[in-house]
């Protein structure tokens, strides 16, 4: 048996720790259990698209003119139906007098949860420093002066 053989094997009483545990090509990643179900970028999308129209106060037919795409279609993206490519996302924003960035800069937001996002209270601030901590993909800063 080649050594290469004998890795893809698991030996007896070898148990990787989960946290270290990385699927292998052909191997199926366990179940997420203690985390909650990953929305789809889709649905996502749509919902900041439809927030976005709806907070202008214009109509579906309205903003499906404007984007040069048929309502029905503008409808099931808004609903997440629909995998709208760059160029039709692009003219819905151009529609909506939005920038893309925008679009996906509060999309970005929707998808941060509570236990995400880190709060550091201003009085605990004024006297000591912040330590500066790596920044995850997806982190948001924000920081206020007094």
């Amino acid at each position: 048996m080649s050594q290469r053989q004998d890795e893809q094997q698991p030996r007896s009483g070898d148990q990787r720790p989960r946290q270290d545990w990385a699927p292998r090509i052909g191997e199926q990643r366990p179940p997420r259990q203690d985390r909650r179900p990953r929305p789809l970028l889709r649905t996502m999308l749509g919902d900041v698209l439809r927030r976005t129209r709806l907070d202008q106060g214009r109509t579906l037919a309205d903003v499906a003119k404007a984007a040069r795409v048929s309502m029905p279609y503008l409808s099931e993206v808004e609903r997440g139906r629909k995998e709208a490519s760059s160029e039709v996302l692009a003219a819905i924003c151009d529609a909506l007098r939005i920038d893309i960035t925008d679009l996906l800069a509060a999309t970005g937001r929707d998808l941060i949860t509570p236990d995400q996002a880190s709060i550091i209270r201003l009085d605990d601030v004024r006297s000591t420093r912040v330590p500066n901590r790596p920044h995850r993909s997806g982190d948001a800063i924000c920081q206020l002066a007094a």
